[in-house]
């Protein structure tokens, strides 16, 4: 999931701190001889470092600094600690091993992100072709009652959050329940919560869904299909939570709205593109072994060239206009701008301080494995707790602290879990952000469109409904799944 906001607290890395209870064991990549230094002053300070960054992302939205911006920072502090004394060592064969480990961090992080660039590229030109839009306008226009809206809205977040970002459809849909609530305050509140809950668990159950999903899948730990077996866990996560939440709606019916909305040139083709697009990543990375950032590339190439067509085409247009001084554009692209279209503005658009974020964050958190606290929190978390608690703790965690950071702990971790299990821990990190409305960006962003109206009270008002949700789902994986719970990961 693409994160927007993140006020969020220390809870989760509450596991670091148990790192000074135990002696560590070597946390390593390809076979790189480790120091440990949860004991040394290095590791206490790149904590601190940690910390006082973290603090600077919660405070983000009271000190109006981007959330990129002190994580990149105690990234490049962090890592220059530990070359710095790995330098200092006699032995030479300690003397390559913080670049080889940053490289390795460099890495992933690289996939993810040229991952996430071509996503947010599509979903961008989706949305510049009046996609979003023209669902928006249906929605709208129909005259639904607001309990009728209130599932449409649910059931349509659920099943496009697998394909889009939970961010995009969260912000969607809030913007449907809004325009036809008038001032039912009391309905928008409970539409929200409905909507945050069903964002979150449809892309629980999808590697496009959620950026936890996605980081467990280009790990290579579960296969694209192995994450349908959520389907039905996901849709008990929030269909409970639903069907209480729709006892407090008055069934009557909506404001009278009428939107117009109109799809531009091309719009169709792209929709089609990113089908195609995700089914070449799931191809590559399934019968040609090959990372799923191949295919999500070459789709963005199929786009950019698409792009280009477009933009040809509304150049002879305009070059039209010009010529005989009459309007070019048909009645079909009056509503798109007089200037060709540019595939790059949609590149410009991406999240960009997101992306820097999840750079920050993945060094960050590689560092302090490599000072060895993650392989002290495998140790206690998987080890001596048992991987169920474990993964059901992670989602209790990432309901305070954002589910990406959790996620890249516990694959930096890697602990020996079946199939089930790390489906367990996709689950409850991609679901356990409902539990509070701060818990995930979806909620957070509903909450500044529909601010003062839905808010972190109101949300808390409902969290035992939303609870029954999360402990049923996990208690439905358990029980439907439990043959892959005897299957080995990879």
């Amino acid at each position: 999931m693409p994160v927007s906001g993140l006020f969020k607290s220390f809870t989760g890395w509450s596991l670091f701190l148990l790192a000074m209870l135990f002696s560590p064991s070597t946390w390593a990549v390809e076979n790189v001889a480790l120091l440990d230094l949860t004991g040394h002053w290095v590791g206490f300070a790149a904590l601190a470092i940690f910390f006082v960054a973290y603090a600077l992302v919660i405070a983000e939205e009271q000190i109006h600094m981007r959330k990129s911006k002190p994580v990149i920072v105690a990234a490049g502090l962090i890592w220059g600690l530990i070359a710095l004394i790995y330098a200092q060592q006699t032995d030479p064969v300690f003397h390559e091993t913080a670049g080889i480990m940053i490289r390795h961090n460099l890495l992933e992080y690289a996939e993810l992100f040229l991952f996430l660039l071509a996503a947010m590229t599509y979903i961008n030109t989706m949305g510049e072709r009046g996609i979003f839009d023209a669902i928006r306008a249906w929605l709208v226009n129909k005259g639904f009652s607001l309990r009728t809206i209130f599932w449409l809205t649910g059931l349509m977040a659920f099943f496009i959050s697998p394909v889009a970002d939970n961010l995009t459809t969260a912000l969607l849909m809030a913007t449907v329940v809004m325009a036809v609530a008038g001032d039912n305050h009391k309905f928008i509140a409970v539409a929200c919560i409905n909507i945050v809950v069903a964002a979150n668990a449809g892309g629980a159950f999808s590697p496009f869904g959620d950026i936890t999903t996605l980081m467990v899948w280009q790990k290579g730990v579960l296969e694209f299909h192995e994450f349908f077996a959520l389907f039905v866990p996901s849709l008990i996560n929030w269909l409970i939570p639903a069907v209480l939440l729709s006892l407090a709606i008055n069934n009557v019916s909506s404001i009278a709205v009428q939107e117009y909305a109109q799809l531009k040139t091309g719009a169709l083709i792209v929709v089609a593109l990113f089908v195609l697009t995700i089914a070449m990543a799931a191809s590559s990375h399934h019968f040609l072994h090959l990372p799923p950032v191949l295919g999500m590339m070459t789709g963005l190439g199929l786009l950019k060239l698409h792009g280009y067509a477009i933009k040809m085409r509304d150049k002879r247009l305009l070059n039209k206009q010009e010529f005989d001084g009459q309007t070019a554009f048909n009645i079909r692209d009056e509503i798109q701008p007089k200037t060709p279209f540019n595939i790059f503005d949609q590149l410009q658009r991406a999240e960009w301080d997101t992306l820097m974020f999840f750079y920050g964050i993945i060094l960050c958190v590689g560092g302090l494995g490599t000072i060895g606290y993650l392989s002290v929190g495998s140790e206690f978390l998987y080890g001596q707790l048992g991987a169920t608690t474990a993964n059901i703790m992670v989602g209790l965690i990432s309901a305070v602290v954002d589910n990406i950071p959790v996620m890249f702990a516990v694959l930096s971790m890697m602990p020996e879990m079946s199939h089930g299990q790390w489906l367990l821990a996709t689950l409850t990190a991609g679901v356990g952000g409902s539990l509070l409305s701060i818990g995930s960006a979806a909620g957070v962003a509903v909450m500044g469109q529909a601010r003062g109206i839905y808010t972190f009270m109101s949300h808390l008002k409902w969290i035992w409904a939303i609870a029954l949700g999360y402990v049923a789902s996990i208690w439905v994986h358990l029980w439907l799944n439990a043959d892959l719970f005897v299957t080995a990961a990879r």
